[in-house]
């Protein structure tokens, strides 16, 4: 007599959704960009006149990395993306206070203890900045980059991309530095500076990256089609 178990393996089973190379692939990425940003964000580096926190780096590259799923897979997808984000950037947060919260082994040098509870200890009120501008200006982001390749078309990659990145960036800066520090300095100055650096770095480095990522992406997609 058939078992059960013989007979449910002779059933057609259900093929696996398959993913998009690109999709796969910058999606890992993504995850990686979220979780570093914060810790090079403790680090303030000089581009010619202008300063800024280097987690603007990795946060670029998570506009660019948004901007081309938005680009190759739609926004809904790109969406999607950045929603699933913040796990990673949640879980980061709560080990880092886990690991903070369990005491050093004395043999641990106290300038290198030091040294990284300052990196990674912040307030409350720089994580919750840091949650809230990630999320509303990456949503940002794809908005405008979205309702831009609607109205345009496919064309102008690199005008949408810029566009889409500047105006995110403003926003990110004007949400993160106010609730991470508004009552504790004037933070006009700050805001300013951090602007101006942040829109040139959009302009200037965003939309060749996109262009790169995009035609990256097309070519994992036609190695391995879905």
């Amino acid at each position: 007599m058939t078992t059960e178990v013989e007979a449910a393996a002779r059933e057609p089973q259900a093929a696996a959704p398959a993913i998009p190379m690109s999709l796969f692939a910058f999606a890992i990425f993504y995850g990686g960009m979220v979780c570093i940003a914060g810790v090079l964000g403790n680090k303030q580096v000089a581009l010619g006149p202008l300063a800024v926190e280097a987690g603007i780096f990795a946060f670029l590259l998570l506009v660019v990395t948004s901007s081309s799923v938005a680009e190759l897979h739609g926004r809904t997808t790109a969406n999607r993306l950045v929603l699933i984000g913040f796990v990673p950037l949640i879980a980061s947060l709560i080990l880092s206070l886990v690991v903070l919260a369990i005491p050093a082994s004395p043999d641990m040098a106290p300038d290198r203890l030091s040294a990284f509870e300052t990196v990674m200890g912040g307030t409350p009120r720089i994580w919750l900045g840091g949650i809230l501008a990630y999320g509303i200006s990456t949503f940002l982001n794809v908005t405008i980059f979205s309702r831009l390749k609607a109205r345009e078309g496919r064309g102008l990659l690199w005008l949408r991309a810029g566009i889409a990145s500047v105006l995110s960036q403003i926003v990110d800066t004007l949400i993160f530095i106010t609730i991470a520090f508004y009552g504790v300095f004037p933070i006009a100055e700050l805001l300013v500076g951090q602007m101006l650096a942040k829109v040139v770095l959009s302009a200037v480095l965003v939309p060749p990256a996109v262009y790169l990522f995009v035609a990256l992406g097309r070519r994992l997609d036609v190695a391995r089609p879905a």
